[in-house]
């Protein structure tokens, strides 16, 4: 088997995705629906299938890489991941294209989707139940980086930056007063729930005022637009209120955001490469017709206020990569542009590469070669040998475990 193959990916097709960018990535032709995420990966409900793997079975075709990974995870994954993550790929990666906003959502610590699958199992609920929470054992931080403009609701702002918020928008003066007078990790909980239980005119309310101070622009002007559009995109959906206690953050490309356990979140516009572990334990607050679990959600989030600083890559040393800072075990991103000369990739975990502009070029210790056109990917094998990249102006990312 080759040390790398050609993936190709699945496409998820959401009422929030661009019917155009992940098409122009690809060099697919526009279908005129929503694209949403193109999904890179062995994930079971939707996996790469691998191309050119050596071991492509009776009908001589490409194969869904996690049934491979099942058939051999220490060839596809390599000893040192079977024994940290067991036989799986620890790791998602995905092109997100939002054209209006994600369900504003927050995930589980390890232990709480623990104890959350277990009495989820023991009450006998399916798991493709819709009010099902917990479909696996799994937490599921993530990483996401923006290929142009993007925007996010991400983490509580401090108290007093929300109380001069609703005082420019003149509504919810009890929850201003509150914020001001009490500890915000105290009163955080009540008003999150006070919004997922807020009426039609409490929402009719903020929705004006909201329209109001985007039109009139100023300080407020900018954040009062972003969630002004989340009323249009979700009429009459109480997520709007919870929405109003986070950061509204705006990163160009090449920034980044960590998203850990219990922090809400939901990315409103943009496009934008992400990597978590491989799980599909969401709790939501709204934004969505989706199930909302009050007493689940309220359980599993962290009420700690506090700023937002977008990440930026940090050089390796190697004068080609640059890596994103991230906790996690299961994933690690960094950012990768070869030149002319070759560069060495080492494959001490498995990777999935992806060519996000320009055009790259594989080379195995053996001679064969691979080219990754923008929009292609590849998955990399470890223990194969380093490989060579070349890629005069080209920019791909990389995935592989932390």
């Amino acid at each position: 088997m080759p040390p790398f193959a050609l993936l190709k990916n699945p496409v998820r097709r959401y009422a929030w995705g661009s019917p155009t960018a992940i098409p122009a990535l690809t060099g697919a032709a526009p279908d005129g629906t929503p694209q949403a995420e193109l999904w890179l990966g062995a994930h079971p409900s939707a996996p790469s299938l691998l191309c050119g793997s050596g071991d492509e079975g009776d009908g001589g075709g490409p194969r869904p890489l996690d049934r491979l990974i099942d058939a051999d995870p220490d060839g596809l994954l390599g000893a040192d991941t079977v024994r940290r993550f067991g036989p799986a790929l620890p790791f998602l990666f995905k092109v997100l294209a939002a054209d209006r906003a994600l369900s504003l959502q927050v995930h589980p610590t390890r232990a709480q989707a623990e104890a959350g699958y277990a009495a989820e199992q023991a009450r006998g609920i399916p798991l493709d139940a819709p009010e099902r929470v917990y479909r696996d054992r799994g937490h599921k931080p993530e990483l996401l980086c923006a290929l142009g403009d993007f925007e996010a609701l991400c983490g509580f702002r401090p108290a007093a930056g929300t109380a001069r918020l609703l005082d420019a928008l003149g509504v919810l003066a009890p929850w201003a007063a509150a914020l001001r007078t009490r500890p915000a990790e105290a009163v955080l909980p009540e008003l999150l729930r006070s919004g997922l239980n807020a009426d039609g005119s409490e929402l009719a309310a903020v929705t004006s005022a909201l329209r109001r101070t985007a039109a009139a622009g100023g300080p407020y002007g900018a954040s009062s637009a972003a969630y002004a559009r989340l009323a249009e995109e979700y009429p009459g959906d109480r997520g709007l209120l919870a929405a109003l206690l986070l950061h509204h953050v705006r990163l160009t490309a090449g920034q980044a955001l960590y998203l850990d356990a219990g922090v809400p979140h939901a990315y409103l516009r943009g496009v934008g490469v992400e990597l978590m572990a491989n799980s599909d334990n969401v709790l939501r607050c709204g934004l969505t017709p989706k199930h909302v679990d009050v007493d689940g959600l309220l359980a599993v989030t962290d009420f700690r206020p506090g700023e937002v600083e977008p990440l930026a890559p940090r050089p390796t040393g190697d004068g080609f990569e640059e890596e994103y800072p991230s906790p996690a075990e299961e994933f690690g991103l960094s950012r990768l542009r070869p030149g002319a000369a070759a560069v060495r990739v080492d494959l001490p975990a498995p990777q999935i590469l992806l060519c996000v502009s320009g055009r790259a070029l594989l080379r195995a210790p053996d001679g064969s070669e691979l080219p990754l056109p923008a929009g292609a990917s590849a998955y990399l094998r470890p223990g194969a040998g380093p490989v060579a990249l070349t890629g005069p102006g080209a920019e791909l990312f990389r995935a592989t475990t932390g």
